[in-house]
């Protein structure tokens, strides 16, 4: 690629600078130091190394960008608006953070055509980097070939010091180095300034030393403001190294050219003003209004449009040729493409009746995960160092992702629960069909919370796999039995929370879970065995919640039930219905697609006129108002658990037919 003149250089750097400076004045709201700082490493990178389609950013094999330092997302914006993309006019900058606008304060994936991850919360774009590259490696060992590489591309993160304090970047960064993911180059902005001032009052270590501990190459860019030359050799360098990631630490001053801000807190989030904005352009001899890019400029960033047409159109070539020698992995691999389940791809999931053997549903969600394997080769996940007790091995699968494995789907994340969450949501951001999947204990979701936020945030069909879901855990005491778990996972928006109360169930959660790929689910699974029901099905999962067991005529009383005391609903209402009661058993193992169905079909299930309820689950009671009102009940928990074992902790906590009894009792009396 030839060499753009100096003048020029500086001409592209310095627009993204005043782009950012103007937007963020006009809405009085944002980070123009970032921008203004990273703008060379930005320039550098898009218009030498990135290799993009600004008219198709969907376009598969391009290179992903993150912005793990999302706050300073107008350097992000004014790339997009500067290389041509069309979701980024200069109506859009100048927008910027407004309501409808497609210029948000953080990047947004569904917002945004041309912003590959939801960078928020610092550190979690840089883990979902490892996911993306993690996907390219799998996806790149399994379908090219010695005459044909369909999947070839890097993932570039630009990160902050925020982003290294964070500890999921160091969950995240520790395991990218184990798998030697070669594709990954972070280019860290090293300005040395946070909100709270300089970062010495914090964070004095070595950040390079503790990356090449982890395994990464790493390079330090002494003049990152104007030594544009270096930047691109450093750059240069890290593709060149295909063992292990790369890390460039590029020193640079925040808000680089404002006289009087630069190098200050001050700078970091909050508009320079109009009389600071004055001093700017004569600093950095900008003679152009607000919003005004010199033509010079476009010109030389929308060569990317010609780039990115030729590059696809090569690109589909290859792909064209592929179809012709390998019809069967084509197939295969546009399909995924396209985000199309394979046919029948659901015929393994297994069907239970009464008479088979109960089962913890930890256990029936592994046999549901060796069935689904063979069937759905986009299947790829594992477990935070708990493979043996979340049961998230696939049978019959040997081996797992490695370095010189990479064509394996088993993914062994270590005990890094954060950085699991974040990786699975880079591997569905990839976009690529793959369906990643991750297990550990439910009590541990509070570790991952963030990263599960951003999953119901943007849109992606995450499996968690979450088990030990109740103080049903037993001996591990109040530490690792969940109480306020399940509750706090169902208030988050967009999240689908199953906690299956028999095999039927959890084969169904599995056929929702997958089937929905623009939402995350939680699978709370339980360690104890539960039995399998007379009523319950695969296909009732969907609704949420379905009549379980009934009676002749109107209900007195209507048990809801789910996970293992969906069983002592069932037992109970068997004896009361012996004392002559009417009484109605109601599963209900998804309350987000419950709340989704029709007003007649909630009706159906809990008519409005039978008020008397009672809901038993072996967690806090939050939420469960609304089905209950004032005239219902719960068996419920309103305390920690206890260490003891587990069919004891149940009794001990009130959860026995008995105590259901006595409580219907109460209520019908």
């Amino acid at each position: 690629m030839v060499a753009a003149p100096a003048s020029l250089d500086k001409l592209c750097i310095n627009s993204i600078r005043m782009l950012a400076v103007d937007a963020v004045n006009k809405s009085n709201s944002g980070h123009p130091g970032l921008p203004m700082g990273c703008a060379p490493m930005g320039y550098a990178l898009w218009d030498k190394f990135l290799r993009h389609n600004p008219k198709n950013p969907q376009w598969f094999n391009r290179d992903r960008f993150v912005l793990s330092a999302g706050h300073g997302c107008m350097l992000l914006y004014a790339l997009l608006h500067l290389t041509g993309y069309d979701s980024v006019t200069i109506d859009d900058i100048k927008q910027f953070r407004q309501w409808g606008a497609r210029t948000p304060g953080h990047p947004e994936t569904f917002e945004t055509p041309g912003v590959e991850v939801t960078a928020g919360p610092l550190g979690a774009g840089i883990s979902n980097a490892v996911g993306l590259a993690i996907a390219e490696t799998h996806l790149a060992a399994k379908f090219n070939k010695p005459d044909a590489t369909i999947v070839d591309h890097f993932t570039y993160v630009i990160m902050g010091d925020g982003c290294n304090q964070e500890g999921v970047s160091s969950e995240a960064c520790s395991l990218a180095g184990h798998l030697k993911l070669g594709k990954l180059i972070a280019l860290y902005d090293d300005n040395q300034i946070t909100i709270d001032g300089r970062t010495d009052v914090s964070f004095t270590e070595d950040v390079l030393k503790r990356y090449e501990s982890y395994g990464w190459h790493v390079q330090h860019v002494q003049d990152g403001n104007t030594d544009v030359n270096a930047i691109e050799k450093a750059i240069e360098v890290a593709k060149s190294i295909t063992d292990k990631p790369s890390i460039i630490k590029i020193t640079t001053t925040i808000g680089y050219g404002s006289p009087n801000k630069s190098d200050t807190a001050g700078v970091h989030g909050a508009p320079l003003g109009a009389e600071e904005a004055a001093l700017t352009r004569k600093q950095l001899d900008w003679n152009y209004e607000p919003f005004e890019v010199p033509e010079e400029a476009y010109s030389q960033y929308r060569q990317a449009i010609e780039r990115g047409a030729e590059l696809e159109s090569n690109w589909n070539q290859i792909l064209t040729n592929y179809r012709a020698k390998y019809p069967n992995e084509s197939k295969e691999f546009e399909r995924m493409l396209r985000g199309e389940l394979p046919t029948n791809w659901d015929k393994g999931l297994p069907r239970y009746t009464s008479d088979d053997k109960g089962l913890a549903t930890r256990k029936h969600s592994q046999i549901c995960l060796g069935e689904l394997g063979p069937n759905l080769p986009e299947l790829i996940g594992g477990s935070a160092d708990l493979t043996h007790s979340n049961y998230t091995d696939i049978k019959g699968e040997s081996g797992s992702f490695q370095a010189q494995s990479p064509e394996k789907r088993y993914l062994h994340f270590g005990v890094r629960e954060h950085a699991m969450a974040a990786i699975l949501n880079g591997i569905a951001y990839h976009n690529s069909g793959l369906i990643p999947y991750g297990g550990t204990f439910l009590v541990f979701a509070d570790y991952m919370r963030g990263s599960m936020r951003l999953s119901a945030l943007s849109e992606l069909g995450v499996i968690y796999v979450l088990t030990h879901d109740s103080i049903g855990v037993g001996e591990d005491g109040p530490t690792h039995q969940p109480i306020e778990t399940i509750p706090s996972l169902r208030a988050m928006p967009n999240m689908l929370v199953f906690r299956p109360g028999d095999g039927n169930e959890t084969s169904g959660a599995y056929k929702v879970a997958i089937e929905n790929r623009k939402r995350p689910s939680s699978l709370c699974l339980s360690r104890q065995g539960m039995a399998n029901q007379k009523n319950s099905s695969i296909e009732k999962v969907a609704l949420g919640g379905y009549v379980l067991d009934d009676c002749e005529g109107a209900p007195e009383l209507i048990f809801i039930g789910t996970g293992s005391e969906l069983d002592l609903c069932v037992q109970a209402a068997k004896e009361l219905q012996n004392e002559g009661y009417k009484i109605r058993v109601v599963s209900m193992p998804c309350v987000e697609l419950f709340e989704e169905q029709s007003d007649s079909y909630k009706e159906q299930v809990l008519p409005s006129s039978i008020r008397k309820r009672i809901v038993v689950e072996a967690a806090e009671s939050f939420g469960w108002h609304k089905f209950i009102g004032l005239d219902g009940d719960s068996v419920t928990m309103n305390s920690f658990g206890a260490s003891a074992p587990g069919g004891t902790c149940m009794e001990k906590f009130g959860f026995t037919v008995e105590n259901v009894i006595n409580k219907a009792k109460k209520l019908l009396e």
